[in-house]
């Protein structure tokens, strides 16, 4: 039950949060933004299992044992959207630079460096903790299954980075030409058995599609409704017809054991799967403009937002963490130790994944300073593009985590001083009209 002040102190920073939002921001981007960490993260939790065996940990996954399973692969992978979404707030973030005279030099270091700071935190406790299992006696098999579960996810970064640092050459760059590469990497590949590796190409020009929509979006394009329902039902069909007639895994995440991964590197069916997710994401915007219009749904993802590369980072540790602790004070359980082979996996998985919440809260707790950096002196940062942007920009007030900036607080009180002015004039005028 929430206390009264504890419900104060939230009311309170709900306001202050919405007090220090510029007016003329696209709240719609920070929510997709939200959507797409928070899909990768309970995707995550939903089709990795730690299976207990023989004294070792190995990961499966249930869409192995439980093909039916398929669709959660759809719903939760939401790589694509990020991507779309870093695409917008790269290209604007970059002409914004532009028009103030910010060097390129400066203007990567400050989009990287949010990035690789956590990431650093990551591979520093991880290494400790690696050695510390391997001196406990813990099997290789053991760390080397735990430390997959947490490195895999940081190719994601690395791709994420380069994209980034090429902005200002691919963002007027149209989609359809990595999209031509994606195709015949994959038509060498599979149609004409060629090698394997060249299949890594797609990791760059797979990723590049949805990223360069993004970059039109940020661009003024992208505007109507038109271009969604295009990407939204062209790339599901082209997807269908790829699974049904191509020989394409219907999943779209990599299943242990599969002779294709759609993922591990991305397929021409990943990628125009992304265009068909990119394309409902641009159809939700006037939505999520309207929901995120309310104070307290936009205090939630602008908290989420600042906190997004800890979150992605740390999940699997989250997870892991109650799955070792668990293992070595209860023994094995159900949806959390054993195979995933029936609906009974399923339900448990899905009673375990708040103490999987309960974790990741302690390792943001623990880490996201990491994230937020130190702020520079006379300011905070702008919340832009789902974090914190230090030094401001046009419209520059300031939330970190929560807490509006001197600049912020005093255009807030102004505010209200202008306000209360109003009302007071105009109960005058109403006194002079009775009278």
């Amino acid at each position: 039950m929430v206390r009264p002040r504890e419900t104060v102190r939230i009311r309170d920073l709900v306001r202050r949060i919405e007090a220090a939002t510029p007016p003329g921001r696209d709240r719609a981007v920070d929510g997709l933004r939200a959507v797409a960490i928070l899909g990768v993260v309970l995707g995550h939790w939903l089709v990795t299992a730690l299976v207990a065996d023989s004294g070792t940990l190995r990961a499966a996954s249930p869409l192995l044992y439980q093909p039916e399973l398929t669709p959660v692969s759809w719903v939760f992978q939401t790589l694509a959207v990020f991507f779309l979404v870093g695409g917008q707030m790269g290209a604007k973030s970059h002409d914004c630079a532009r028009a103030r005279g910010v060097t390129y030099r400066r203007w990567l270091h400050a989009r990287l460096a949010r990035l690789f700071r956590p990431v650093a935190a990551v591979l520093t406790v991880w290494a400790v903790a690696a050695g510390a299992l391997l001196g406990a006696g813990v099997s290789l098999l053991t760390v080397h299954t735990l430390l997959i579960l947490v490195l895999s996810p940081l190719w994601f970064l690395l791709v994420y980075a380069v994209l980034t640092a090429a902005t200002p050459l691919v963002a007027r760059l149209h989609p359809l030409w990595p999209l031509a590469v994606v195709l015949h990497v994959d038509l060498i590949r599979f149609g004409f058995d060629g090698p394997a590796w060249l299949g890594w190409v797609n990791l760059a020009a797979g990723w590049l599609v949805p990223y360069c929509l993004g970059a039109a979006w940020g661009r003024g394009r992208l505007r109507g409704r038109t271009a969604g329902w295009v990407l939204l039902t062209g790339g599901a069909v082209v997807t269908a017809g790829l699974v049904l007639f191509g020989g394409y895994p219907a999943a779209m995440v990599g299943v242990p054991g599969a002779s294709i991964s759609n993922l591990n590197p991305p397929t021409l069916a990943a990628v125009t799967f992304g265009l068909a997710q990119c394309g409902a994401a641009l159809l939700l915007r006037g939505p999520l403009r309207r929901v995120l219009a309310r104070p307290a749904a936009w205090a939630v993802v602008a908290l989420v937002n600042l906190a997004a590369m800890t979150v992605f980072l740390w999940h699997q540790t989250a997870m892991m963490a109650v799955s070792v602790t668990t293992l070595r004070l209860a023994g094995p359980q159900t949806g959390l130790h054993t195979v995933p082979d029936g609906p009974g996996w399923v339900l448990a998985r899905l009673c375990w994944l708040p103490a999987f919440a309960g974790a990741l809260l302690i390792c943001w707790a623990a880490f996201h300073a990491y994230e937020a950096g130190r702020p520079r002196k006379g300011g905070g940062g702008v919340v832009r593009g789902g974090g914190v942007v230090r030094g401001g920009g046009p419209g520059g007030r300031v939330v970190r985590q929560g807490r509006p900036g001197k600049q912020a607080q005093r255009q807030a009180q102004r505010q209200a001083q202008k306000q209360a002015q109003k009302r007071a004039q105009q109960a005058r005028h109403g006194e002079q009209r009775s009278v």
